[in-house]
């Protein structure tokens, strides 16, 4: 087995065909076919159903395990180039959308006078559709809610952030300071899908309260639901970052009283070691959450314990 023909699984696997996976990796169409041919009878099973044109089950098996090989090389190659020169290569971030919206900007600012080396990518999504990426080796590091579930991943907080009422300026309640948590009964809100980590801390916390919570719409993602919300379509239970600045006019976060903030933090992967551009990067992104002139209101670090 080489590593050629691991590449060309995971080219087939991307870009659906031979002539596309052969275009993508400069090489012409036999050569992949070969390559792919080599690494089933080595390994006595059929990974790509031609007629399909896709992976079978032992394929995706495969891939999983080809895609962690890749990662792995390119962090060889970035900790060698970081102990002869300065820190360089691809960083793939993860990050949760009200998290990314204000934490981005500084920290790309602060990578390029760290660090002018690293190219980051950022993945936007919800914890629960980044942590399979993480855990796959499609992703370096993702910031997300915590917990993260399983053994597969190690996590490391970095804030909490208070979660709020998000009403309309012109709401009653928009006025006060805090709202009880058995106010928010008497509303129809707009609420996290159930299993999701922020439904999980709402739901315990009203059980506690003795709140049964009325939902007119259950939805996956919290940038999802405050673009409804800013729609006009139903208040909601949402992080303080939710609310953008230039909104801030128009629609109010309002602390509840009996909510308790939610856990943020950065993962990585149980098994291997993360490259020089990843540790760096997870060491400029700790540096960020400590200077409290930068994080927004309603964000509070949580000190690293040395």
């Amino acid at each position: 087995m080489d590593l050629r023909q691991l590449q060309a699984l995971v080219a087939v696997s991307e870009h659906g065909t031979f002539s596309a996976a052969a275009a993508s990796l400069h090489t012409v169409q036999s050569n992949v076919s070969a390559h792919i041919a080599r690494l089933e009878k080595e390994l006595g099973a059929t990974l790509v159903d031609r007629s399909a044109g896709r992976l079978t089950e032992e394929g995706h098996a495969v891939l999983a395990r080809a895609r962690r090989v890749n990662a792995e090389l390119d962090a060889l190659v970035s900790d060698v180039a970081a102990l002869r020169y300065d820190v360089s290569g691809t960083v793939r971030v993860g990050m949760i959308g009200t998290t990314g919206r204000w934490l981005v900007g500084p920290l790309l600012r602060l990578l390029d006078e760290r660090h002018r080396g690293i190219h980051p990518i950022f993945v936007e999504g919800t914890s629960a559709s980044l942590e399979p990426q993480l855990a796959a080796g499609d992703l370096d590091l993702a910031v997300v809610t915590l917990p993260v579930p399983g053994h597969d991943m190690l996590a490391q907080p970095l804030f909490t952030e208070d979660l709020q009422l998000v009403v309309h300026a012109t709401d009653p309640m928009a006025a006060r300071s805090r709202v009880p948590l058995g106010e928010l009964a008497e509303l129809e809100l707009l609420l996290p899908v159930p299993g999701s980590a922020l439904r999980d801390e709402v739901d315990a916390a009203a059980r506690r309260a003795g709140v049964q919570l009325r939902c007119r719409a259950e939805l996956d993602g919290v940038r999802f639901i405050a673009s409804l919300t800013f729609e006009g379509l139903g208040p909601s239970i949402l992080p303080a970052t939710a609310v953008p600045s230039y909104l801030r006019d128009t629609w109010r976060g309002v602390p509840v009283y009996g909510l308790p903030p939610r856990l943020v933090g950065v993962a990585v992967r149980r098994r291997g070691l993360p490259s020089a551009p990843a540790r760096a990067t997870r060491a400029v992104l700790q540096e960020l959450i400590e200077d409290t002139e930068q994080v927004p209101a309603g964000v509070h670090p949580v000190a690293v314990a040395s």
